[in-house]
């Protein structure tokens, strides 16, 4: 059922996702996703091309970063879309199952709604223990900045338009999604995180967890962006 009222604009970050992407696109209700925009970072396997012919908005940015993508898709959503989402396009996360995550937003009652991979049925593979044991030692530390506690740092996550613009995100790495959940515990926001179920991914291969180079990077990222925000004045 569409969100009374509210338009969604659905934000994809992709770097070589062409085999998942037309699959990603396709699943999202087209009564919710009012805009599809795909932030694309330099692929080099058809994914803008799938894209495009599969209905969506693409940005071709030239430059990597998985928050520099982010922030230039929530740029680019229509000027009357009232929230955003923000998803992977390696056809892991539930674009069926939207609903469930603006809702809560649509209603009033929440301004942020985060999925949770780690209290809902997912698919054996899909999360290496790492990932599992990552997500949740950042959520007792982001608890104890904040009184917050997250159980996942899932990618797949919706927000108020105004709520994003409040927090003033400014990270252009992986450490985009927590910086976005620190912010949002210090600057007050309504909360709720969401148990979803979590697929395999469908294609290509993971620029995190596929391998260790990856994986240290990305964790190095996210370290430092914690302690940034940590010391940093709290949003108001």
């Amino acid at each position: 059922m569409a969100a009374a009222g509210k338009r969604a604009a659905i934000v994809i970050p992709t770097l070589n996702e062409g085999q998942a992407i037309a699959g990603v696109i396709g699943e999202l209700p087209g009564d919710i996703a009012a805009a599809i925009i795909i932030a694309d970072s330099g692929s080099q396997d058809g994914t803008q091309e799938a894209a495009r012919a599969a209905g969506a908005h693409v940005l071709e940015l030239g430059v990597r970063g998985y928050g520099r993508a982010c922030a230039a898709g929530a740029a680019a959503a229509p000027a009357d879309c009232d929230i955003i989402v923000f998803m992977d396009g390696d056809g892991a996360d539930r674009g069926d199952l939207l609903a469930q995550l603006v809702g809560p937003i649509a209603a009033g009652e929440a301004d942020f709604v985060i999925a949770s991979r780690t209290r809902a049925l997912r698919e054996p593979g899909s999360m290496n223990v790492h990932q599992v044991f990552a997500g949740w030692l950042l959520g007792l530390g982001i608890g104890a900045l904040t009184g917050t506690r997250y159980r996942d740092m899932c990618a797949y996550r919706a927000i108020r338009r105004s709520a994003l613009a409040r927090l003033e995100l400014r990270e252009m790495t992986y450490g985009w999604n927590i910086e976005m959940q620190i912010k949002a515990a210090q600057a007050g926001l309504r909360i709720r995180e969401i148990p979803l179920p979590y697929r395999c991914r469908a294609g290509g291969s993971s620029k995190v967890a596929g391998n260790l180079r990856g994986t240290l990077r990305a964790s190095w990222q996210i370290l430092t962006v914690f302690i940034r925000v940590a010391r940093s004045a709290p949003v108001r």
